[in-house]
């Protein structure tokens, strides 16, 4: 017996999506369709249950807010959008790195260049110290090497280097 690519309610498909966590989010297939990778999912191996274990709840919660909003949107609510991007990025880095890297794992590609330069914008005037303290990249180069750099290439240290908090 065949399975189908998702349960009906009424005319409505529905999917389960289940984060890394095991929480279970039942949501309409419309709506999750706009990851190519669910897209590619439930064409290709006609299921409704997806498991997404690289994905903690919390940022699946804010993916899937966002999705509903994106959703909504017509000519009228525009503005309203564009608020709730606003207010949609307005959390710690690190939550927004986490939603980032999903997004990008699920390929909502609109999402995923709003997010990219909401990024962006964070490390906007930052040095390279500041930018590596953000991203705890730690450097292997020689001390050497890093005054041979900075004398080189000076305008790349210069910036903000006390907000690291962003």
């Amino acid at each position: 017996m065949a399975s189908s690519s998702s349960s009906t309610t009424g005319e409505k498909k529905m999917l389960t999506l289940k984060s890394g966590d095991n929480e279970a989010f039942y949501l309409e297939e419309s709506l999750v369709l706009q990851s190519d990778l669910i897209k590619t999912i439930v064409k290709e191996e006609c299921i409704s249950s997806i498991p997404l274990p690289s994905i903690k709840s919390k940022t699946l919660v804010k993916i899937i807010e966002y999705l509903k909003k994106h959703a909504e949107l017509t000519a009228s609510n525009k503005e309203d959008f564009k608020n709730f991007e606003k207010e949609f990025v307005n959390v710690a880095l690190e939550e927004l790195l986490d939603i980032t890297v999903a997004v990008s794992y699920l390929k909502i590609n609109g999402l995923l260049e709003f997010c990219c330069q909401a990024v962006a914008d964070r490390i906007k005037d930052k040095s390279v110290e500041a930018v590596q303290k953000i991203f705890k990249i730690e450097s292997d180069f020689t001390p050497e090497e890093v005054t041979e750099f900075k004398r080189e290439t000076s305008w790349a240290f210069e910036g903000d280097l006390d907000d690291t908090t962003i």
